[in-house]
């Protein structure tokens, strides 16, 4: 069956102009969007049968195939504007080499996947000596979100954003009317938020992981009541994406045996870099994200199945379940979650902000907060009472200084302190919710035990101290006098 391809459409929208290179399920769904909101799009894929394909199934719609970059940009008119969805790293730099010297000084390309920043701010600056604008925007929501309204991150100069401001706009989410884009800073501020944004999802995922491991293994408790415990959860506090599908996930029966699918998944979780990302430039910066980071060790720790299993003949450990009053348990592990979870975003606020100063990114936290509360996968209820936070106090330090979320975490310490020390007790690892609440803690210590650690560096490596009763840098012989 032969497909017909439209190239020089009869009619131009108004609102027309924009390319995208990259039809895999997020560049088509993206398209889609564009389309439905009103504007022509010009697509190309490296595999022109790809791109007939997908022009073909969707006959009738503002769609121009184009077999070549060249036919791409010749399609656009001027300014062009022109959307990457191609696979991070090597992939985008050949594209644009083979794209940018087609184009014009004003023209406009944009890379809408999930680049390291450093990678963006490189490719910005190479533009920008051709006089081709640049944008590094990181897009969240999956296929879902790509088709009906994603959470869009752009980064780049202000001039660069006024080119793509309406079409982006159009297809976001939209959050009390709001969309859930805005201009966020210079050259590679956007994929760095996007990157945070996936660190905070790889907590929050952990977290929820551990809840449900505590309620499945210290409790017994089947899909069946796992399914109605989130169901409720998500009418609270908790509401958000991640509790939402978690107790779908709970409520799908596999259909060729009849048990809960989830009880049929193998126990081993991929990632794609992302999270480890964030953990890593954390550290760089030296900020603390002990949550973010137990999400990775924790995924990283899954991937060791096969000793995991000889070493669970091995090594021995309790194996006993929850003596008490079980509705209390379920209670505390609901408000452990929400507090390990402010915790969490707690650490990646904070990272946003050190970044942003180490960076020159000039963030505006509340503005990111809003624009998280729709569309992307961390959308969840209380990123509204962040975006106030920050609202209050632009410069606020930690998300834990906040009056309302003070509160808020010192009302459900004593459920998080329990849960621990219940998982602890009964043998269930509990990174992210152990990481938490020491992180918690930590950053409540009028003194914490550095002290001994400057002094053994002083020691072994004649680091000097600093002294609580006096200035200056001391060292001193510890093995003389």
């Amino acid at each position: 069956m032969e497909t017909t391809v439209t190239k020089n459409p009869s009619v131009r929208n108004p609102r027309s102009g924009i390319g995208l290179i990259g039809l895999a399920v997020m560049g088509q769904n993206l398209v889609l969007n564009m389309e439905r909101n009103g504007y022509e799009v010009a697509v190309y894929n490296r595999t022109t049968e790809t791109m007939e394909s997908f022009v073909g199934a969707h006959a009738g719609k503002r769609l121009v195939g184009c077999s070549t970059l060249a036919e791409l940009v010749t399609t656009l008119g001027r300014p062009r504007r022109i959307m990457l969805m191609v696979k991070a790293g090597p992939a985008v730099d050949r594209v644009i080499e083979q794209l940018a010297p087609l184009l014009e000084p004003g023209d406009l390309i944009i890379d809408g996947g999930n680049s390291y920043f450093t990678d963006t701010e490189r490719r910005a600056l190479a533009l920008e000596a051709t006089g081709v604008r640049f944008i590094g925007a990181g897009v969240s929501g999956g296929e879902e979100g790509a088709l009906h309204g994603p959470s869009i991150m752009p980064g780049g100069e202000p001039e660069a954003y006024a080119l793509v401001r309406d079409v982006f706009e159009a297809i976001a989410a939209k959050v009390k009317g709001e969309p859930c884009v805005t201009y966020l800073g210079p050259r590679g501020a956007g994929h760095y938020v996007k990157m945070v944004h996936n660190g905070i999802e790889y907590g929050d995922m952990q977290l929820i992981a551990e809840a449900y491991d505590i309620l499945r293994r210290g409790l017994g408790l089947g899909a069946t009541d796992l399914h109605a415990i989130f169901a409720e959860w998500n009418r609270g506090e908790l509401e958000s994406y991640l509790i939402e599908i978690t107790a779908d996930i709970f409520a799908r029966v596999d259909d060729s045996t009849g048990l809960p699918l989830v009880d049929l998944i193998i126990d081993e979780a991929q990632q794609k870099g992302t999270g480890k990302w964030t953990s890593q430039n954390a550290l760089d910066l030296g900020v603390p994200i002990p949550t973010i980071n137990a999400a990775v060790e924790s995924r990283i720790v899954s991937g060791y199945r096969a000793e995991r299993l000889a070493a669970s003949q091995i090594l021995g450990g309790p194996a006993g379940t929850f003596e008490g009053n079980k509705a209390g348990l379920i209670e505390d592990v609901r408000d452990a979650l929400y507090m390990a979870k402010i915790c969490s975003y707690a650490q990646g606020m904070a990272l946003l902000r050190a970044a942003s100063h180490e960076y020159v990114y000039m963030l505006k936290l509340g503005d990111i907060a809003a624009i998280w509360r729709g569309g992307c996968v961390i959308r969840a209820r209380f990123l509204d009472r962040i975006t106030e936070a920050f609202q209050r106090d632009p410069d606020l330090p930690n998300l834990l200084l906040d009056a309302a979320f003070r509160d808020e975490v010192q009302r459900r310490q004593t459920a998080l302190r329990t849960v621990v020390h219940v998982a602890t007790r009964l043998g269930i690892p509990c990174l992210a919710f152990s990481s938490a609440l020491a992180y918690y803690d930590a950053y409540r210590a009028e003194r914490l035990p550095a002290n001994l650690t400057q002094a053994q560096r002083d020691y072994f490596g004649a680091h000097t101290y600093r002294r609580v009763d006096r200035e200056g840098a001391f060292h001193t012989e510890w093995t003389s006098g």
